[in-house]
């Protein structure tokens, strides 16, 4: 069973996310990525850092981004591979929604690479994320909260 949590626990943050940017293909998703690992807090500011945990082992991770008062931006969905498989990409954005709902946005904004992140792109359609557009291989997503 997964369990989720924001965290601030900066270290466990950085290792998951860095196993996230060496998926190959993915290196586009990681623009600036030196800047946002050296200042998470700063970055995630008015967000929020959610980590899910199998028996205390990190697994996954989800993060919410402000874009303005009433939007954000999700980012850096991550399951370990080990542990994919067991609907841990759908527990975790389930809990990312809620928080965004919490912290009082309104709308949920993300982009992603159907090419390369296939199984997680066919779930954003299952849970009725809306397209926004597609440009040079990125799609663009957002949902009414």
């Amino acid at each position: 069973m997964l369990e989720v949590k924001c965290s601030e626990d900066y270290a466990v943050i950085k290792d998951l996310f860095t196993e996230y940017s060496q998926i190959k293909g993915a290196e586009g998703c990681f623009v600036s990525f030196d800047k946002e690992l050296t200042d998470l807090k700063g970055f995630y500011k008015d967000g929020a850092i959610l980590v899910g945990y199998e028996d205390g082992e990190p697994v996954g991770c989800i993060a919410i981004r402000k874009i303005d008062v009433k939007t954000c931006e999700g980012k850096r969905l991550f399951i370990k591979p080990e542990y994919r498989g067991k609907g841990y990409a759908r527990i975790l954005l389930n809990s990312m929604l809620e928080q965004a709902r919490s912290l009082g946005y309104e709308l949920f904004t993300f982009t992603t690479k159907p090419d390369v992140m296939k199984t997680a792109y066919e779930l954003y359609k299952r849970m009725n994320f809306e397209e926004t557009g597609f440009n040079d291989g990125v799609v663009s997503m957002r949902m009414s909260l």
